[in-house]
């Protein structure tokens, strides 16, 4: 078998009969690399292969078998529309290849005769591990190929940020076509050498059952295991609950700590940048923020007159580039080499970083103020009677843009959740119309998709 070392627990690490189970089915590492070499035998020599990312052994064994033979993987959502399905194939020229995991095979050498992909085949050919695409809330997906060098050196940081060792068992049940649920979730313990207890659907219930030491969840998970106090008690056993890929409302960051004993760690990324800020396993833990940056990572705030404003990074785990689009992947750097990540952000004296949102749509500008869609968001959760919220800047003739709030709450008016917000921040930062609904609007990761929010 030739060296993975991007997965090193995997090829190098003691063995055991369920160090994965995924959704109620286990493996051994034996059986994984059998089923990913038969995978890396079928596609070698190929430009890139998808696969239906479902949760799934077939889904780990494909995407290690893409990394054995050193063709990039596209995962596919199971639940893509066929015009995005149509589009990522098209883009990616790329088959889905299905996988039998009950198929052997050894894989040592690429088809096309090189070296085998040990010390990174697919950096040496320029070509990426992985090609994940966007959500596409700007335009058509994009394809952000990330290298094995990228994903090495981020799972190397978060393993020294949260004190992550093969003595772990982590458990979640996120999705395995985005960062979080395949880069960090999977291969992450692949790399470290942690139990990997995929729950199928992230559910209280089924994450209570896990006996795990690690989790990882979104802040809807976290939002559905605070409503369930007996589940979220069941945890308290665990040495780090993390929560990602959106901001963490405050108010269950609280109810976690008082639940659990744990305070959960919230960190920050980007598909095209992977993790690049978090709290610490042995540090500091405030609501509404993500910490510090990772080590080897640099950040700024650009255009920051009043503390707010774009954050820009440099580092080891950017992408490599939007596949088959120069334009868009040069738009996305500053002209010193930044990346922006269109997101804004603010820093505390201590290095703390908050994120308040996506400059397209949560930094407000209303009456001559710049004002964070999340701060509001946070205060209108802290009411008993909120569930949901999100918040967008409209057009306003006077201010430039008034604060509108949509919510998911029983027995408030519009009147007292205005004012509970006024009570609590400034005045000028209190929503000017509030409608209510019966759920947000969100995508596979549990993030509020205010693009497709009715019009007030």
């Amino acid at each position: 078998m030739a060296s993975v070392p991007l997965l090193t627990a995997l090829q190098e690490g003691p063995d055991r009969p369920d160090a994965l189970r995924v959704d109620g089915r286990a493996c051994s590492y034996e059986e994984l690399l059998g089923a990913a070499g038969a995978v890396a035998r079928r596609v070698a020599g190929r430009e890139a292969f998808a696969v239906e990312a479902g949760a799934s052994l077939e889904t780990v064994a494909a995407v290690v078998g893409g990394l054995l033979a050193g063709v990039p993987v596209v995962p596919l959502a199971p639940d893509a529309g066929p015009d995005e399905r149509a589009h990522v194939l098209r883009d990616s020229g790329a088959d889905v290849v299905a996988v039998d995991f009950a198929e052997r095979a050894d894989f040592t050498e690429r088809a096309d005769g090189g070296a085998g992909a040990g010390a990174g085949a697919d950096d040496e050919g320029g070509r990426p591990a992985l090609v994940l695409y966007t959500s596409g809330t700007t335009g058509p997906p994009k394809g952000v190929m990330i290298s094995r060098a990228a994903i090495a050196a981020d799972l190397d940081a978060l393993a020294q940020a949260w004190q992550w060792t093969a003595d772990d068992t982590l458990v979640h049940g996120l999705p395995l076509f985005h960062v979080h649920g395949l880069v960090l979730g999977v291969l992450g313990a692949l790399r470290v050498g942690s139990r990997l207890v995929h729950t199928g659907r992230p559910t209280p219930a089924a994450y209570a059952a896990a006996g795990g030491t690690l989790y990882f969840g979104v802040p809807t998970v976290w939002h559905r295991v605070v409503r369930d106090e007996a589940a979220a008690r069941a945890l308290s056993g665990a040495r780090l609950l993390v929560s990602g890929s959106a901001p963490l409302p405050v108010p269950v960051f609280e109810s976690l700590a008082r639940l659990t004993g744990r305070e959960p760690v919230e960190r920050y990324g980007m598909t095209e940048s992977l993790i690049t800020v978090s709290a610490r396993a042995d540090g500091p833990r405030h609501p509404g923020a993500v910490g510090t940056p990772l080590p080897g990572i640099s950040t700024r705030i650009a255009e920051s007159a009043d503390g707010i404003g774009e954050l820009q990074l440099t580092g080891p785990t950017l992408f490599d580039g939007y596949l088959g689009r120069p334009e868009a992947t040069a738009a996305s750097y500053t002209d010193d080499g930044w990346f922006r990540t269109g997101d804004i952000a603010a820093v505390d004296a201590d290095g703390t970083h908050r994120i308040v949102g996506r400059a397209s749509t949560d930094l407000i500008k209303s009456g001559g103020y710049r004002i964070g869609a999340g701060e509001v968001e946070n205060a209108l959760l802290a009411h008993p009677a909120v569930r949901e919220a999100a918040v967008v800047g409209a057009p306003h003739t006077d201010l430039g843009q008034e604060i509108v709030a949509y919510v998911v709450a029983d027995g408030v008016s519009a009147t007292e959740l205005t004012d509970f917000v006024a009570s609590r921040l400034s005045v000028h930062k209190r929503p000017r119309r509030v409608r209510f609904l019966g759920e947000l609007p969100r995508n596979a990761m549990g993030k509020p998709q205010k693009r497709l929010l009715p019009p007030m």
